[in-house]
């Protein structure tokens, strides 16, 4: 039918594309109650969708960043409770380092002083059997020089008392003479 007016010129190409007037009025009456519909029901549903939406991301974000300084705080805590470990740790080190040291000095001076002890009782023994023996030798030599001189002399040396300074002079004179040669 387009074609059929086309051809007998009745009604030109460019007016096919232009509505009637009575469509153009229909088409804005039923575009404005779209609107209306659209702007009264529609769209504050919409919107309060999208605010919900944008509540809920700025709760999340609220929420994360929350999370975030609960993070950073939980960070802190545990750096400052590993520098304290740590130093409670170097303190309980030197601490055991002085206690080492404290007892091995103790240590030390209980050798020393047991070491000190056992010198003294030696050289309190040895002095003990050197005079012990130095007595026994007096009276072993003494009774030697005796006989000895009794032999020379011819006759016997019988008072005790004359020969002990006898034989104590004796002695005397010897040690004199051994001490010089030192």
């Amino acid at each position: 039918m387009i074609l059929a007016e086309g051809e007998g010129g009745v009604t030109p190409g460019w007016r096919l594309l232009v509505p009637e007037p009575q469509e153009i009025v229909w088409t804005l009456i039923f575009l404005v109650i779209f609107a209306l519909v659209f702007m009264r029901f529609i769209l504050p549903r919409l919107n309060a969708v999208l605010e919900e939406r944008a509540e809920k991301i700025e709760g999340g974000l609220k929420k994360a960043e929350e999370v975030q300084q609960q993070a950073d705080q939980l960070k802190a805590d545990q750096a400052h409770e590993l520098a304290a470990a740590r130093q409670e740790a170097a303190s309980i080190r030197d601490k055991a380092r002085q206690d080492g040291a404290r007892i091995v000095e103790e240590a030390r001076a209980r050798a020393e002083a047991e070491s000190t002890r056992i010198l003294v009782a030696g050289q309190q023994q040895l002095s003990a059997e050197r005079t012990s023996a130095a007595a026994q030798l007096r009276g072993e030599v003494g009774a030697l020089a005796s006989d000895l001189a009794s032999k020379i002399v011819g006759e016997s040396l019988t008072d005790d008392e004359r020969s002990r300074r006898v034989i104590d002079r004796f002695l005397d004179d010897l040690e004199s003479s051994s001490a010089t040669t030192r």
